[in-house]
């Protein structure tokens, strides 16, 4: 005893040498004290002394013949460690005969196998565990969970007779304890992880039944709810968790997934409105999680893409990426993401320069996010402030990159030409390019009708101006312009001013718009023809 207590001391103060000295002096009184024999055996192995450990598990066995501990402690040293399977399978084979109904045996003799790749061999032992007689719920959820475990392996999924098997395994556990809160949520787990998500929602509903505060239960349940397309109780659960844990940020996440997979059934059920504001819910609880835990690049890049692409609020995605760049200075993603928002925020300039320091960024890591797309954006950026020619160089080098699918970079950077009034002839072969890879995009037909439109040709202008917005599933303020100020040239003003009107009216901000109507209205008034002039 004095020995004993020694050693605990010595093993508090860091003393392991000692202590392990210590602990073998009490078990060269005691052989038979199995407990401490296998801790003393652990701690060798920790330190790589092999046959010391083995020595000791050996001393047990022959003082305590019937104990399957250190039976099952012998079998993974030697498989682990010594790769020596036969001796492993030897000691394992005699743990499960020496305690027949307990699953440490099985499992460590399938642990074993495994190790000797012999996968038929551990899935025959998992068989023979599934034979035993015993009405112990602990041992039928383990044995599921090993099940899985094994099937699982690799790429392929298990097969429909496994499931099968591993099914019957669990609602064993169920029939015998179904009560208990752990072999419910042991068995929600496991038909939830084979995608067996219908059998997992009552078992986790029971668990909250018996445990109404178990917000894993809940997130779990929600998830299950969301998986099989039942929205509106996900919600209410997620809501029902965040209440209790303000303090969460998963429950915020998982909403906003909800909320988000919410707004698309609408949108695409064409209740925009409705989308728009479930879209903007599902943001707002991005942003609290984010809040509460910033260590989630994933879901900065998610939000911001969700503000820009959804929500049409760049100046939004603007403050979210600052606040990401501040957590994630030198993520190319992050940066190159800011530089796309500030260029939808009309902060021109301060777009160019992120986008240089993506570039840049990117260069010294890989340059993972250099393809095609980042200098079509790019381009479109310089675009914006001005810099044509940048632009062109930036357009042509996305074009290089991927020319089998550079149809918008080649619309792009013709119409930017058309719009300018330059390379006219250049900007029709990009244009025509982009049209041949996708004859029936309005907005390349748009750039089309722009062009020519440039070029004196109105009534061809006009023809494919009108069949762009024909093509477009929504009016597009810009075609709308087009088509205006082709009619103001065709000297039609009252055609003029009603596609101006239509185009101001998707357009509100647009002050040149106004001008060309108030123009053309006071010239209509006074009996005189409405000239378009052409947009620079």
């Amino acid at each position: 005893m004095v020995d004993y207590v020694l050693a605990l001391d010595l093993q508090d103060d860091g003393e392991s040498e000692k202590a392990l000295e210590a602990f073998e002096r009490v078990l060269a009184i005691d052989p038979g004290e199995i407990d401490l024999a296998t801790r003393v055996a652990f701690l060798l192995t920790q330190q790589g002394d092999y046959p010391r450990a083995i020595d000791i598990l050996k001393d047990a066995v022959k003082a305590e013949p019937k104990e399957p501990g250190p039976y099952l402690q012998l079998a993974y040293i030697y498989a682990k460690y010594l790769k020596k399977m036969e001796p492993a399978i030897r000691y394992a084979e005699q743990a499960v005969k020496l305690a027949p109904n307990d699953i440490d045996g099985y499992q460590r003799l399938a642990e074993v196998k495994l190790t000797a790749r012999d996968r038929k061999g551990a899935l025959q032992t998992l068989d023979r565990a599934a034979k035993v007689s015993t009405n112990v719920p602990a041992f039928w959820t383990q044995l599921g969970k090993l099940y899985l475990a094994l099937l699982t392996q690799g790429d392929k999924p298990p097969k429909p007779n496994e499931l099968t098997k591993v099914n019957a395994v669990f609602r064993k556990a169920l029939a015998l304890a179904p009560s208990d809160a752990s072999v419910l949520t042991d068995a929600a787990d496991y038909f939830a992880a084979s995608q067996q998500v219908q059998e997992a929602i009552p078992l986790y509903l029971r668990v909250l039944e018996l445990q109404p505060n178990d917000s894993n239960a809940r997130e779990k349940l929600a998830t299950g709810f969301m998986l099989t397309n039942q929205r509106g109780k996900a919600i209410g659960m997620l809501q029902e968790i965040i209440q209790q844990h303000p303090e969460k940020y998963q429950p915020y996440e998982l909403l906003g997934r909800v909320l988000e997979e919410d707004a698309k059934a609408l949108a695409h059920a064409g209740k925009l409105d409705e989308a728009k504001s479930a879209y903007s819910r599902a943001a707002a609880n991005f942003e609290q999680s984010l809040l509460i835990n910033a260590a989630q690049p994933d879901n900065y890049v998610h939000l911001a893409e969700l503000l820009l692409g959804r929500l049409r609020d760049p100046d939004r995605a603007v403050r979210v990426l600052q606040e990401a760049r501040r957590h994630y200075p030198t993520a190319p993603q992050i940066t190159y993401l800011l530089a796309i928002a500030l260029r939808e925020a009309k902060q021109s300039q301060a777009a160019l320069t992120t986008f240089e320091e993506a570039l840049h960024e990117a260069e010294a890591g890989g340059q993972e996010i250099l393809d095609d797309r980042f200098y079509f954006e790019y381009g479109a950026a310089a675009e914006q402030a001005g810099l044509y020619d940048k632009a062109a160089d930036l357009f042509k080098r996305a074009i290089e990159l991927d020319p089998a699918n550079a149809a918008q970079a080649y619309n792009y950077l013709g119409f930017m030409w058309a719009d300018q009034n330059m390379h006219l002839d250049e900007a029709e072969d990009y244009i025509k390019r982009a049209i041949a890879a996708e004859p029936e995009n309005g907005a390349f037909l748009d750039s089309l009708g722009w062009l020519h439109y440039r070029q004196g040709k109105y009534e061809q202008a006009l023809a494919e101006l009108l069949n762009a917005a024909a093509e477009l599933k929504e009016a597009d303020p810009v075609v709308l312009e087009h088509i205006g100020d082709t009619y103001g040239a065709l000297e039609q003003a009252d055609k003029a001013v009603e596609f101006w009107k239509k185009s101001l009216a998707l357009d509100q901000e647009n002050k040149r718009l106004a001008g060309k109507i108030a123009a053309a209205t006071t010239k209509l008034s006074k009996g005189a023809t409405a000239g378009a002039t052409p947009i620079k």
